[in-house]
């Protein structure tokens, strides 16, 4: 777990999260918690997300992260801003399809450097499969090509 982190940052109603080492479903409670109080935001003027310092992204993370982006869009209209400089995250995000969801940007120099880490949330394992099977229908409502890569994992997950 060491090795993974993520961190958030508001002010004014812009919000930044930002996703260090491996991030993976472990995170995913803490996210989704956190997405939500960014939606319940009064003041909530922009939100973005900064994977500059992640070395990977699991499928359950990049489906927390589609879920925000459509949220943002839905509700307010507008793409948030995703920034990467690792090859590898910007390969993965483009295959996902990620470029139909946010504005991806090639630096995060801009994006703010202030942040606190995101707390561990306990969670079941029945309330961790649910994030993991919502997660994945996320992405696989996104292309074809997702929704064949993730069927049969959401199916058994659905089944156990």
């Amino acid at each position: 777990m060491s090795d993974c982190r993520i961190s958030a940052a508001s002010e004014q109603g812009v919000h930044l999260l930002r996703l260090e080492g491996d991030v993976r479903l472990t995170m995913c409670t803490a996210l989704d918690e956190y997405c939500e109080r960014i939606f319940n935001d009064l003041e909530f003027a922009s939100v973005a997300v900064d994977v500059t310092q992640a070395t990977g992204l699991d499928s359950t993370v990049l489906g927390m992260l589609a879920k925000l982006a459509l949220n943002t869009k839905e509700r307010f209209g507008f793409k948030p801003r995703l920034y990467s400089t690792n090859a590898g995250i910007d390969r993965l995000l483009q295959a996902m399809g990620f470029a139909q969801l946010f504005e991806l940007c090639q630096s995060g120099d801009d994006a703010p450097a202030a942040a606190e880490p995101l707390p561990l949330t306990p969670a079941t394992e029945a309330q961790v499969r649910e994030k993991v099977i919502e997660a994945h229908r996320t992405l696989m409502a996104m292309s074809v090509e997702n929704h064949a890569a993730f069927e049969d994992l959401v199916r058994t997950l659905e089944e156990s």
